[in-house]
C-alpha cells in the first residue's frame, strides 16, 4: 500500500512551473499496457504475485490495475485459481485489426500453396517498429525445420522478411533502427551499420532478401516484399529451413516460387507493377 501512496503522490505532485507532470499522470495507462503484454502463449494465466514480479510494482498496484481491466473485459479472472487471463474484449479488438489486415486474408491461400510446393516453413510477416511480427507461420512437415510461433517477434534488421521490408522503408526509419543499436543475435549476425545499408541497397536492386544464420543459428531464409495498391511495402513472404537443405541450388529453385507468390498477393491487394520497356 505504501508503494501505491507514493506513486499517487508523485503523479499529483506539481512541477516546478506549477503544472502537473503529464508522463506521470499517464503512468497507469502505460502500466496497464505492460500488464496486458505480460501474457503470452506459454503463460496464458498469471497470478498477482507473478505479475508484480514481472512488472516490478507492488501487488496492490497490480490488483488495482487488474480489477479495472476485468471490469472493462480486457482481463478475466479464473475463479478456481484466481489467476488472470486475457479477456474476450481483446478478441473483439483483435478481430477489428484482423479485418483491417487485408494482406493476411489475401495471402492465406497463396502461402499455403507455397508451403506445399517447397515443403519448407513459410512465413508472412509485418513490420512493427524495429521488429517483424509473424502473422502466418506454416511449418514444414520435415523433422528438422524452422520454427516461429504465431505472433513471434524478431529484429527486422537481421531477419530476411524484415530486411525485405526495411529495404523499401523510409530512410529515417532505418536510421532510427541503426541509432537504437544493432544487437547481435547469433555468431553470424552482422551489426555493422554500413554493411546493413549496403545489404538493403542490394535488396532494392534485386527485389528479395537472403539471410544466412544471422537471425537463427543453422537456418537460412529467403524473403520477398508484398505491396499494396499504393505500391507501399506492407508485408513480406519468407521461406526458411535448415542450412544443410537450403543450399544455393535450392534457394535458386525456390526463388521464382517465392517471387511469384509475393507478386500474386500484391496483385490481390491492388498493386500494379510498372510496365517494362
Amino acid at each position: 500500500m505504501a508503494d501505491d501512496r507514493i506513486a499517487e503522490m508523485s503523479q499529483s505532485e506539481p512541477s516546478a512551473k506549477g503544472g502537473r507532470r503529464e508522463p506521470q499522470r499517464l503512468s497507469s495507462v502505460a502500466m496497464s499496457m505492460r500488464l496486458l503484454k505480460a501474457f503470452s502463449e506459454g503463460e496464458s494465466e498469471i497470478g498477482v504475485t507473478a505479475l508484480s514480479r514481472k512488472l516490478g510494482v507492488a501487488k496492490s498496484t497490480v490488483y488495482r490495475l487488474a480489477s479495472t481491466l476485468v471490469a472493462e473485459g480486457m482481463l478475466e479472472q479464473n475463479s478456481e485459481n484466481e489467476k488472470y487471463r486475457l479477456g474476450i474484449a481483446l478478441f473483439g479488438l483483435g478481430a477489428l485489426v484482423r479485418q483491417r489486415m487485408n494482406v493476411s486474408t489475401e495471402a492465406r491461400q497463396h502461402i499455403f500453396a507455397l508451403r506445399e510446393a517447397t515443403n519448407e516453413t513459410v512465413h508472412l510477416a509485418l513490420l512493427d517498429g524495429s521488429e517483424v511480427i509473424y502473422v502466418y507461420d506454416l511449418e514444414s512437415s520435415q523433422a528438422i525445420r524452422m520454427r516461429a510461433n504465431l505472433g513471434e517477434r524478431k529484429p527486422a534488421f537481421c531477419a530476411s522478411e524484415g530486411r525485405a521490408m526495411l529495404a523499401f522503408a523510409p530512410e529515417n526509419k532505418v536510421e532510427a533502427i541503426i541509432a537504437a543499436g544493432l544487437v547481435q543475435r547469433t555468431p553470424q549476425t552482422d551489426v555493422d551499420p554500413d554493411h546493413l545499408s549496403a545489404a538493403l541497397a542490394e535488396i532494392r536492386r534485386i527485389g528479395y532478401a537472403v539471410e544466412d544464420e544471422q537471425c537463427e543459428p543453422g537456418m537460412r531464409s529467403l524473403a520477398a516484399p508484398v505491396r499494396d495498391a499504393e505500391s507501399r511495402v506492407v508485408a513480406a513472404v519468407g521461406i526458411a529451413g535448415p542450412r544443410q537443405r537450403m543450399d544455393d541450388e535450392v534457394l535458386a529453385r525456390f526463388l521464382p516460387l517465392l517471387l511469384d507468390t509475393a507478386h500474386t498477393i500484391s496483385s490481390r491487394l491492388g498493386y500494379k507493377a510498372p510496365a517494362a520497356y
